[in-house]
């Protein structure tokens, strides 16, 4: 059987040069992420690659958050990085944050930024979307109110997201990716919160019209005008008359864009890897946050898992990656890790 690969997570440059070599079988992948910090100058990148390097990781995953990591006054951070590390011998993956657009309690100083430019992707937390449905999405009230719901509700999302129910905002994403992976010669691509924050979130006026126009073809005439009048009455009718079509749907947009950015991914960079951060309990990760990995690993759209495990209880982890890794059927399947490294020592001697 293939050994499971682990996933160091994030550490500074200073930990990793101050941690003994890490051994490993060959095609093992022991990775460091790399938060876009870490890259505010060409010494600072060829002090991290160093360091990583001399600690024994062989792959960095590299922060990519378009704005924010655009090339300015002639260095390019992501550019420089693919640079270093690959005459270093090491192999980078782009970390793409998907859905989630800011971390929260933050809102980005660019004006051009997608929450200023498109406030009507947002996702919205079924608690104020009454009160949302009264303002216009780009008055500044509107990103205002999700903004402070998100800073005061942190257990509930971390951060604001878009919606992939809406089109246009799919159709961001994924040329957001194409443009990474044009411009860049990754090794990889790491999706990351391809996720609902929670299950009470997307009751936005366009996402909830986009489930209104794909469920209004398959009711019945009378059906469709009963559901009509509610809707003149209470926007929220749809979902709430057919709560499970609403999951489902959801559920499966989520799906249709893993699906769409494997295909951009691959028609550009046909050897890159594409993997994805998910829930490591599979239940879990469709009942609280729509992901039905299990469907994309199914279907072919990965070709490794990144399952978000917690804990300190270095059997329980184990057992955990051990399942997932049947699952995944010979696929990589790379844990990330925060806890000291005799930790991750621990889960390796646990997973066959």
């Amino acid at each position: 059987m293939r050994r499971t690969l682990l996933l160091l997570a994030p550490l500074l440059c200073a930990m990793a040069a101050a941690l003994p070599p890490l051994h490993a079988a060959g095609d093992e992948v022991r990775a460091l992420w790399v938060r876009r910090t870490s890259l505010e100058s060409e010494d600072a990148i060829r002090r991290m690659v160093t360091s990583a390097s001399t600690a024994g990781f062989n792959t960095l995953f590299v922060q990519a958050e378009g704005d924010a990591m655009a090339a300015a006054q002639g260095f390019d951070p992501i550019g420089e990085t693919i640079l270093q590390a690959h005459a270093a011998g090491m192999r980078v993956h782009a970390w793409v944050d998907v859905a989630r657009v800011t971390a929260p309690g933050e809102l980005p100083f660019a004006r051009t930024h997608v929450v200023y430019q498109h406030p009507e992707w947002l996702m919205v937390p079924r608690t104020i979307a009454a009160e949302l449905l009264a303002i216009d999405t780009h008055s500044p009230d509107y990103l205002g109110r999700l903004a402070r719901w998100t800073r005061t509700n942190t257990d509930r999302a971390d951060g604001l997201y878009i919606s992939p129910l809406q089109p246009d905002a799919a159709a961001h994403v994924a040329e957001a990716v194409r443009d990474l992976v044009r411009r860049y010669a990754v090794d990889g691509v790491y999706l990351d919160h391809v996720q609902y924050p929670a299950l009470e979130f997307d009751y936005g006026a366009k996402s909830m019209a986009a489930f209104r126009d794909f469920l209004r073809g398959q009711l019945s005439l009378d059906e469709r005008q009963r559901l009509d009048a509610m809707e003149a009455i209470d926007p929220f009718a749809y979902p709430n008359e057919q709560p499970e079509q609403w999951r489902l749907f959801r559920q499966s947009q989520l799906t249709a864009l893993i699906a769409r950015l494997r295909t951009t991914v691959k028609a550009v960079r046909p050897a890159a890897i594409v993997s994805a951060a998910v829930t490591s309990d599979p239940s879990i990760a469709e009942r609280d946050h729509l992901q039905d990995w299990r469907t994309w690993v199914d279907n072919n759209f990965l070709d490794a898992l990144s399952p978000i495990v917690a804990g300190n209880d270095a059997a329980k982890i184990a057992a955990q990656v051990s399942e997932i890794a049947a699952f995944a059927a010979g696929r990589p399947v790379w844990v990330p890790i925060t806890n000291p490294l005799a930790a991750l020592a621990r889960v390796a001697n646990r997973v066959p």
